[in-house]
């Protein structure tokens, strides 16, 4: 068995959720998850289907976005993995209901951070063993970081 890291390219630091799922039809489904809960969404998702033909399977709403998920996705070829890219919006506004689709087995992260998936390889294929998301913690926020995150969360639209 051989460890490596793929690095995800994300050249404009867009949010994306990667995960792991078990069918073929895990590309209609979040498809369909992801626009019956923000109409108007724009977003590409691959999956790496992980039996028959292996082909990395995709749709979207963007192009541009599809095109970074195959890319990813292609550059993974870890069976059964998806990523989902997304613009104008965030993984909360929609991994509840990624989750909640059938074929979802795990997400490994949701972020707009550089990422690097830690992938196991042997004879057989390619598996995601888990992921690093960001960066190492650099100490404990103290009050003037409390006030700076609960402005964020308000700028963004998050609370009142």
């Amino acid at each position: 068995m051989d460890l490596k890291t793929v690095a995800i390219e994300n050249p404009e630091s867009l949010n994306l959720i990667l995960g792991q799922s078990h069918f073929i039809k895990t590309v209609e489904d979040l498809y369909e998850a992801i626009v019956t809960t923000v109409p108007g969404a724009k977003f590409g998702l691959a999956f790496c289907e992980a039996s028959d033909v292996c082909l990395v399977r995709h749709a979207g709403s963007d192009e541009k976005l599809v095109e970074l998920a195959r890319k990813n996705a292609l550059n993974l070829s870890a069976g059964h993995s998806f990523i989902i890219f997304m613009r104008d919006m965030f993984p909360v506004n929609i991994l509840n209901t990624v989750k909640t689709v059938p074929e979802v087995c795990h997400v490994f992260c949701a972020t707009a951070n550089p990422v690097e998936v830690i992938v196991a390889e042997t004879d057989l294929g390619r598996g995601i063993l888990g992921v690093i998301d960001g960066f190492a913690s650099k100490g404990i926020e103290d009050e003037s970081d409390i006030a700076k995150r609960k402005s964020f969360l308000r700028a963004i639209g998050y609370k009142l």
